[in-house]
Parts: C-alpha cells; sequence; structure tokens
C-alpha cells in the first residue's frame, strides 16, 4: 500500500508540473524537470509490453539556468515530440519483428548555446523520414500515421509554441533508417532573441 501511495503521489506531482495549470505567463522554470514530468506521464508508453521490448530513454543533460517560459505550452512540445518518437519506434520494431539486436532508444539532451538560449535535442533512432515529408511536417493537418491514429496537428502545435510564443527555432534533421532529431532552441529570458 505504501509503494502504490507513493506511485500516487509521484503521479499526481508529474501530472501538476506537467499541466501547470497555474501559470498562466512566463515564469522561470527547471526545464529537466519538465521533462521528468512529461517522460513520468509517459511512463506507461516506454516500458516494455507482451509486443515489444522497452523504450530506452538515454539523458544527457547539461547544467541549465532557470528558463523564462509559458511552462505548460512547453511541456506539451516535449510530450507531441516524445509521443511521434514512441510511435515511430514501435513501428520500427513492429517492421523488424522485434529482432532482439534493435534497440529502440530516445536520447534526450540539453546544453546551453550562449549566454542568451539553450538547446534541447530529441533523438529518436527510429525510421527516419524523407525530405519530402520533412518539408510538409510542421504544416496543420499534415500526418504519415494511419487513419484515426493523428490528427496532424501535433507538430503544427509544437512549432507555433516553440516559435512564436517563445521566439525560438523548432527543427528536424532526418535520415532513412537511422532515426530523426528535433532540436529546440529558446531563449532563456523573454525578451533575448538574439541567436
Amino acid at each position: 500500500m505504501q509503494t502504490g501511495s507513493e506511485r500516487i503521489r509521484e503521479i499526481v506531482l508529474s501530472l501538476r508540473t506537467f499541466s501547470r495549470l497555474d501559470e498562466a505567463d512566463y515564469k522561470k522554470v527547471d526545464i529537466h524537470e519538465s521533462i521528468e514530468s512529461t517522460l513520468m506521464i509517459l511512463k506507461s508508453r516506454l516500458k516494455e509490453t507482451p509486443k515489444r521490448c522497452e523504450i530506452e530513454v538515454i539523458k544527457n543533460y547539461g547544467k541549465l539556468p532557470l528558463v523564462e517560459c509559458y511552462a505548460g505550452q512547453l511541456n506539451q512540445v516535449f510530450l507531441n515530440l516524445l509521443l511521434n518518437a514512441i510511435d515511430v519506434l514501435e513501428e520500427k520494431l513492429y517492421i523488424n519483428r522485434n529482432n532482439p539486436f534493435v534497440t529502440p532508444q530516445i536520447t534526450i539532451s540539453t546544453k546551453i548555446l550562449n549566454s542568451q538560449r539553450i538547446a534541447i535535442h530529441i533523438v529518436d533512432n527510429g525510421l527516419g523520414m524523407t525530405e519530402k515529408v520533412r518539408e510538409k511536417m510542421f504544416n496543420p493537418f499534415y500526418t504519415t500515421k494511419p487513419v484515426g491514429k493523428g490528427t496532424g496537428l501535433g507538430l503544427s502545435i509544437s512549432y507555433q509554441v516553440v516559435v512564436d510564443r517563445h521566439h525560438g527555432e523548432l527543427n528536424c534533421l532526418s535520415e532513412i533508417g537511422k532515426g530523426t532529431e528535433f532540436i529546440i532552441e529558446i531563449p532563456v529570458k523573454q525578451g533575448d532573441y538574439n541567436s
């Protein structure tokens, strides 16, 4: 019972951190805490299931200052990017018939770019995407997922949150068969828009 109640406590704290319902304005936040709360929410999607192995999450966190941002919206970006990575890794595992030599991984790295900007890299070793798909992926309603699986809005909304709301950049690098990397760059303080 104690273990169960501790687990419930962790989930509730993560949901509170993730949603940031009481924070409608810019606020200084610990980006790593935000990422961790998102990972806690996605824990069931990452763990091993009867149909596939566990998706390993590798964290390479740099020392970051507190970042002025709309925390709830930025958490939504992390959620969208991580969900897309999980979906593509599950697809890769299905295509490879759960080959034990295919280890699905998501690597999350953070670093300071300069005194005014930080970067967050979310990398998967999934299927990758063609240049044609990469060029359209931030368009509203564009999706490569089967009908009923995705709305085509997650990456479009993520782009708006990072670029329009946080005066940052959201870029993507991808190679077929090797995976995809999303790079979020945002200012440490809103008003510091120089790169």
